[in-house]
C-alpha cells in the first residue's frame, strides 16, 4: 500500500521520518511505552534503531538506558535488541526474551512484574513516575487523524494519552481488514469518579475502533512493513493431551451437575502449548456455543471459531503460529464478526471478569502440596517471564485453573512440592489442580484435605513416595497443624539436586 493509502491524514505526513531520526528524538532515561503484546503489534524499527544509537553512545563512553514499558511481551526486534545493546534500565509488566530475562537475574536490568490489569491505572495514577515517549504499530492513519490499531491493543491507549511525544509506526504489511476488529474503551475514570465497565457479554462492543491522538503530541510517523513474531505450537504430545482431557471431563462433570451451561461460560486461557491442546480439545468435545473473554487469541481459539464451535473472542492480542497467522490474514473480514480486540485494562478487568464468570485456565511452574501456585520463579530467585494476567483471571474467575505437566528437566524435577518456592497465586485463588496424572478439584477443602487429593491426583508416581513422607512427618511433627510444614526440610527436594537442574 502506498503512503496516501496508510497516511490518509496530510498533517501527519510531514512528520514521515527514518527510523534512526525518529529514535533520535528518544532522550536517555526516558520511559517509553511501546505497543505490542505477546509478539504481536510491536514496533518493528525504532526500537532497533534506538539500539543501534545506544550501541554507538555506549562505544563513546556516554550513558544511555530507557525504561521500557509494554503491555506483555514483544519479540526480539524491541526487547531482544534493546537489552543485547544494555539499554534497558528498568522492564515492566511481563517479557519472555530470552535476552532479557539473563539481564535480570544477573542483577543488570531492574525488572517490575505486575498484575497485567494493573499497569494502565497505575500510570494513571502516576505510581510508575512519568511516561516521555510513546512509540506505537497502527495500521493506518485515517483523514482525521485517528489511528486504526494493529493487531494488538495492549496498554497503547494509555501511552498515546499520557506520553509527552509519540511515535507512530504504520505498518503496511499488517491487514487493513482490521479495521474495525478492535474496541478502543475511553470510559474509564480516576477514584471517585469510575463508573461500571458496561460490557455484560464477551462481544459487547462499549468504545470506538480507533485511537485518538492530539496531533501536536506526535513527533515521528516511521513506514515499516513487517510481521510480528509467530511462534509455532508443538502439537500435542501424550502429556498435553492427558491434561486437556482431565479438564474436559471436568467440564462435563460440572454440566452434569449444573455447575455450567452446555456452552459452558467464557473462557480464558494463557499462552502455551498445553492451553492451546485444551482448545482443540474442545473442538472435538460435546460443546457448543462456546465464547472467550482472554488476552490471547491462539490456534485453537481460532479453529474454534472457524469450525463453529465459538461465536466470540474477546482479546487484547493475537498470538498466533505462522500457518495460523495466514489463515488469519486471508480471513480478516469474516473474523471481525467473531473477534473483538481490546484495551488490556478491560480485556483483563477484574469487574468484567467476575460479571462474566469467566473460566480461567494457566500455566505454572510449580505448585505445593496445599494449593499455593508458582508461575513465575525457578527455584524461588530466577525470573521465567512474568505473572502476565494469570492473576487477574485466576483471583476473579468463575473457576480457577491451573495446569501442567507433573515433572520437569527430564523427569527430575516435580511440579507438585512440598512447599512452594515463589508464591503467586495463594491457595485461596486456586480451585483446580492439573498435571497429566490427574485433577485435583480443591472447592470446599481445608489445608489438609487439598494436600491429600493434590499428591493423590497430580504427582508424579516417582515423587509421591516422597511427599506422602513429607506430608505424614509433617502431620506428626509441625507446630501448627492447619498447615503442617516442616520448615527446617520444606525446600529439600530441591537443595538435594544438582546445581545444574536448578538453572532456567
Amino acid at each position: 500500500m502506498s503512503t496516501e493509502q496508510t497516511i490518509r491524514a496530510a498533517a501527519f505526513r510531514s512528520k514521515i521520518m527514518s527510523a534512526d531520526d525518529a529514535a533520535a528524538l528518544v532522550p536517555p532515561g526516558a520511559n517509553v511505552g511501546m505497543s505490542g503484546f505477546t509478539g504481536s503489534g510491536y514496533p518493528k524499527a525504532v526500537p532497533q534503531a534506538l539500539a543501534r544509537r545506544i550501541e554507538a553512545e555506549h562505544a563513546v563512553g556516554r550513558p544511555f538506558k530507557i525504561g521500557v514499558w509494554t503491555g506483555a511481551s514483544t519479540a526480539p526486534e524491541l526487547d531482544g535488541a534493546l537489552a543485547k545493546a544494555k539499554g534497558i534500565e528498568l522492564r515492566l509488566p511481563y517479557q519472555s526474551d530470552p535476552v532479557c530475562r539473563e539481564e535480570i537475574n544477573a542483577g543488570r536490568m531492574e525488572y517490575i512484574d505486575i498484575h497485567l490489569s494493573h499497569v494502565a491505572q497505575f500510570v494513571w495514577f502516576g505510581f510508575l513516575g512519568k511516561l516521555d515517549v510513546a512509540v506505537i504499530e497502527v495500521t493506518e492513519i485515517l483523514e482525521d487523524g485517528t489511528l486504526v490499531p494493529s493487531t494488538s491493543i495492549g496498554n497503547n491507549k494509555t501511552w498515546i494519552d499520557l506520553a509527552d511525544k509519540v511515535i507512530i509506526e504504520v505498518n503496511s504489511w499488517q491487514n487493513p481488514a482490521l479495521r474495525g476488529m478492535h474496541d478502543i474503551y475511553y470510559g474509564t475514570r480516576l477514584p471517585p469518579h469510575r463508573t461500571p465497565i458496561p460490557i455484560l457479554a464477551a462481544g459487547d462492543r462499549i468504545g470506538q475502533p480507533v485511537f485518538s491522538v492530539d496531533p501536536a503530541k506526535v513527533v515521528a510517523v516511521v513506514e515499516t512493513h513487517g510481521p510480528d513474531r509467530n511462534t509455532a505450537f508443538s502439537p500435542p504430545d501424550a502429556t498435553s493431551q492427558a491434561i486437556a482431557g482431565h479438564i474436559l471431563e471436568f467440564f462435563e462433570h460440572e454440566i452434569a451437575r449444573g455447575r455450567l451451561p452446555r456452552g459452558l461460560l467464557p473462557l480464558q486461557s494463557g499462552v502455551g502449548n498445553v492451553a492451546n491442546a485444551v482448545m482443540a480439545g474442545l473442538g472435538s468435545g460435546p460443546f457448543e456455543g462456546l465464547s472467550a473473554y482472554t488476552e490471547v487469541l491462539q490456534d485453537g481459539m481460532l479453529e474454534l471459531i472457524r469450525s463453529g464451535r465459538m461465536t466470540l473472542a474477546s482479546a487484547t492480542g493475537l498470538s498466533l503460529s505462522p500457518e495460523a497467522t495466514r489463515i488469519f490474514n486471508d480471513e480478516a473480514e469474516a473474523l471481525k464478526k467473531h473477534v473483538v480486540l481490546r484495551p488490556q485494562e478491560i480485556s483483563n478487568h477484574p469487574e468484567v471478569i467476575r460479571r462474566l464468570g469467566v473460566i480461567a485456565m494457566n500455566g505454572m511452574i510449580e505448585a505445593d502440596i496445599y494449593g499455593n501456585v508458582n508461575s513465575t520463579h525457578i527455584r524461588g530467585t530466577r525470573i521465567m517471564n512474568g505473572i502476565g494476567g494469570s492473576g487477574d483471571f485466576a483471583r476473579n474467575g468463575y473457576l480457577s485453573i491451573f495446569m501442567t505437566p507433573s515433572t520437569a528437566k527430564g523427569g527430575t524435577l516435580s511440579a507438585i512440592v512440598p512447599m512452594a518456592t515463589h508464591v503467586d497465586h495463594t491457595e485461596h485463588d486456586v480451585q483446580v489442580i492439573v498435571t497429566e496424572q490427574g485433577l485435583a478439584d480443591l472447592r470446599g477443602l481445608s489445608p489438609k484435605q487439598r494436600a491429600r487429593v493434590i499428591i493423590d491426583n497430580c504427582a508424579h508416581p516417582s515423587f509421591r513416595p516422597a511427599l506422602d513422607d513429607y506430608f505424614a512427618r509433617a502431620r506428626a511433627g509441625a507446630a501448627g497443624q492447619h498447615t503442617p510444614h516442616l520448615l527446617d526440610e520444606a525446600f529439600r527436594m530441591l537443595t538435594s539436586l544438582p546445581l545444574s537442574d536448578k538453572t532456567c
